[in-house]
């Protein structure tokens, strides 16, 4: 339940507390979105923790608690284990309902990622070409003599700041050419590809640093429309989400001439996410070539890594084709609001948790969350 009503939820606050409780799994009334079309098949009875609601967790406050205190108290809205390819657990917040798609944020990253691993294998693209042969209107750019593979890497050097809690920069300026945020008469923002296009380049040379910047994603977006001769959302549905055997169709958000927001615009139930991420554990499974899945793990640079923005969340990790290799030999795929997915291959263990956090982003929870994570993938409960 929520204590507002619908018609207090805004294209101005759909993203801050207590709203996000609802508009997270609603986007689509708030963000112009598209649909990425599934299989539609019905959903098996939701399962409950089990055994895992007693896992003793590590609390915000250092001491112990039950798995499902911690859940609740990191204001989560839905959690799916899976072990060897097998949901064994689940969990829901009272306000949350499992069918619905929920937004992922920057976990889009990752999907977008996974369709560009497979139309690396049709032969529709090539990491190691420059953007501009995807999109020549891009000269004069950041982007201009950037590569395929730095924009998927983050390693691409911009005269940009990622700042979520921007109300009058360039972030909030970018929020609104996605239609995110609303627009403001006196200051007009352009379309999505127009505002990736304005982007200068920062001062050190693209490839030196790790650095997380969303534009970056969405151009990249872009360049899969132009290489594989189709909008984002189609492709997403013909070449990953049917073949996947998702049950429900997703959605991702659009600027106003239908620009897809793949650096954080889809929305998909967790149950769903978690078949992406065990497509992940399974080395691709058929549908991603096994080297391009393995390439994740062994093929990010740990060195722009430690130099680059976030390197504090897993100090010996390093980022490949938007996924996070940890020091532990997970690999995560991760969003604000905290959105994750979990891969360990060690326990064939995959998990994601969807969640309503009131901040984008925070470190400390970052943390204990990972250390969650971790406990709840040893547990032998499962």
């Amino acid at each position: 339940m929520t204590d507002f009503k619908r018609r207090d939820v805004t294209l101005a606050n759909w993203r801050t507390a207590p709203f996000c409780r609802w508009s997270f799994q609603n986007v689509g009334e708030i963000v112009p979105s598209a649909v990425i079309e599934a299989n539609r098949r019905d959903e098996p009875p939701a399962l409950s923790l089990g055994a895992l609601a007693a896992l003793e967790i590590t609390g915000l406050d250092g001491a112990p608690q039950t798995l499902d205190a911690f859940l609740s108290a990191t204001e989560t809205d839905e959690l799916v284990v899976m072990r060897e390819g097998r949901i064994v657990a689940e969990w829901s917040a009272d306000h949350s309902d499992p069918h619905r798609p929920h937004i992922i944020f920057s976990v889009s990253k990752s999907l977008t990622a996974l369709l560009a691993g497979i139309l690396s294998a049709k032969g529709r693209l090539s990491f190691d070409r420059p953007v501009v042969d995807y999109l020549p209107e891009i000269a004069g750019s950041a982007y201009a003599d950037a590569t395929v593979q730095q924009l998927f890497d983050m390693e691409v050097s911009v005269d940009f700041v990622e700042d979520y809690l921007d109300k009058s920069g360039g972030y909030e300026r970018y929020r609104r050419a996605t239609a995110w945020n609303p627009d403001r008469p006196e200051d007009p923002a352009p379309d999505l590809p127009e505002f990736l296009r304005s982007i200068g380049k920062g001062t050190e040379p693209h490839g030196t640093r790790h650095a997380y910047r969303s534009p970056n994603t969405d151009l990249a977006g872009i360049v899969l429309e132009r290489a594989g001769g189709m909008r984002l959302a189609e492709m997403m549905s013909l070449y990953l989400w049917k073949p996947l055997g998702a049950r429900s169709d997703a959605m991702v958000t659009v600027d106003r001439i239908g620009t897809a927001r793949a650096a954080g615009g889809m929305s998909v139930t967790a149950r769903d996410l978690g078949l992406a991420g065990d497509l992940v554990r399974r080395k691709g499974a058929g549908l991603v070539e096994p080297e391009w899945v393995e390439d994740l793990w062994t093929g990010g640079s740990r060195e722009t890594w430690a130099k680059g923005d976030q390197a504090d969340l897993f100090p010996q990790g390093s980022y490949r084709n938007y996924w996070y290799e940890t020091e532990g030999g997970e690999l995560a795929a991760i969003g604000i609001h905290g959105q994750w997915i979990w891969i360990d291959p060690s326990t064939h263990t995959v998990i994601v948790k969807l969640s309503s956090q009131a901040q984008p982003t925070d470190a400390a929870l970052d943390q204990a969350i990972v250390a969650m994570l971790r406990r709840i993938s040893a547990a032998s409960a499962v």
